[in-house]
């Protein structure tokens, strides 16, 4: 049973290290399409959030 333990605490910090820079890898190579369709979903987030805002003010 220990052995399993020592494994896991050895092994989990590891694979999550990879996983993150995998991830972290893959998001650099995001093309301008990609980024621009980000951008207009912020933009549109926030465009949203605004007038939500105005609508629930009393005053």
């Amino acid at each position: 049973m220990a052995s399993i333990w020592g494994v896991a605490v050895i092994l989990g910090p590891i694979l999550l290290l990879a996983v993150a820079i995998y991830v972290w890898a893959r998001n650099r190579q995001a093309g301008p399409r990609s980024v621009e369709q980000s951008e207009r979903g912020a933009r549109e987030l926030r465009e949203d959030l605004e007038e939500r805002q105005d609508r629930t003010i009393d005053l």
